[in-house]
């Protein structure tokens, strides 16, 4: 049984591993400001959940398991916090969020358009 919470923590962690490069070619794709913040702080909350529970099932249940758990309580507090903070001190600067090659607003086209 042992070998079998092994080989599913492993996978998990490989898992949470790979999404991590999925989202860092998002980051290097998307179009905007706004989609490459998101597309970072979803894949960080999500490759840490799953490198860390595959990491927890690895480990046993045990004081570094607990220890485990707190670092993904505290990642699940303080990313989302942190991407909502710069997306909002983005937006206060005057950074405003694009559709492809479209404005997501008219009232933005007309401003770039001077």
């Amino acid at each position: 049984m042992s070998e079998v919470v092994t080989w599913i923590g492993s996978s998990l962690a490989v898992a949470g591993a790979l999404a991590a490069i999925i989202g860092s070619l998002g980051v290097i794709r998307f179009p905007d400001f706004y989609t490459r913040t998101h597309a970072a702080s979803i894949t960080d909350t999500g490759a840490a959940t799953l490198m860390i529970l595959g990491l927890i099932l690895i480990s046993g249940w045990s004081v570094l398991a607990l220890k485990l758990a707190i670092i993904w309580a505290f990642i699940m507090l303080t990313s989302p916090t942190a991407a909502h903070a710069l997306t909002n001190a983005a937006y206060g600067a005057g950074e405003r969020p694009q559709l492809g090659p479209w404005r997501l607003f008219d009232r933005d086209r007309k401003e770039a358009e001077r």
